[in-house]
């Protein structure tokens, strides 16, 4: 927060909000990784760490969220710093949904890996989706971090790639199961790892809305690029 009140543990206390989300989408991006690396090396054991972690993550919003409401109780703010709280709120959900995500993933590899089928398949075609997404949620944790609506905007745009990359891993795999029957339930496992992925850039760019609702005041969901960039300037 760039602003100071008059209550200096009320800077603190929203400082130590922003400190505990950065720590919570740390871990987010973390798990991301593992998650990828578990994906593309078909690690059985690197799955089973991303799913160990998952009642961390989860522990994580309920603490943010109690924190939030206890300063509101306290201090009941209003306009910016309200504003601000709220945006918290939006952005640790998205954070939490990003992570059930990458559970789910840390899952489905299990469940290729003991199937043992989807080696004949393109799982490492999904590596630059992976990718993807995983920059676009560094740079959103960047971009909380600093408060950097051109940033959070250019956030935005990226999803676009991730949704390019989805819709053409999805031509593939309608291709392979139409050649090899056998590749069916399979496919339908990578379908649902790549959509998976697509939805961690979803909530990626969810939280970069909220960073423009934080310091422009204006609420930007469902909004068209066009209208985001006038309101961003």
């Amino acid at each position: 927060m760039g602003d100071k009140h008059l209550s200096s543990q009320f800077d603190a206390e929203l400082n130590s909000i922003s400190t505990h989300v950065l720590e919570m989408g740390g871990l987010v991006e973390s798990q991301l990784h593992q998650a990828i690396y578990a994906l593309v090396h078909l690690s059985l054991e690197t799955a089973e760490q991303v799913l160990e972690n998952e009642n961390r993550l989860n522990q994580m919003e309920v603490n943010i969220d109690h924190e939030i409401i206890s300063t509101i109780g306290r201090r009941q703010p209003t306009a910016r710093d309200l504003r601000f709280l709220m945006a918290i709120s939006r952005t640790t959900q998205n954070l939490e949904r990003a992570g059930d995500e990458i559970a789910r993933i840390a899952r489905m590899v299990k469940s290729i890996i003991e199937g043992g089928s989807a080696r004949s398949l393109p799982i490492s075609e999904l590596r630059l989706a992976s990718d993807l997404a995983a920059g676009m949620l560094r740079k959103t944790l960047d971009a909380f971090a600093r408060l950097d609506t051109t940033m959070a905007l250019a956030i935005m745009k990226e999803d676009n790639a991730i949704d390019v990359e989805y819709d053409g891993f999805l031509r593939k795999l309608i291709t392979y199961m139409m050649e090899d029957a056998r590749t069916i339930s399979p496919s339908l496992d990578l379908l649902f790892l790549a959509k998976s992925i697509e939805r961690v850039g979803d909530h990626a760019k969810n939280i970069a809305e909220q960073i423009i609702f934080i310091v422009k005041g204006e609420d930007v969901r469902h909004s068209s690029l066009a209208k985001v960039e006038s309101v961003v300037g």
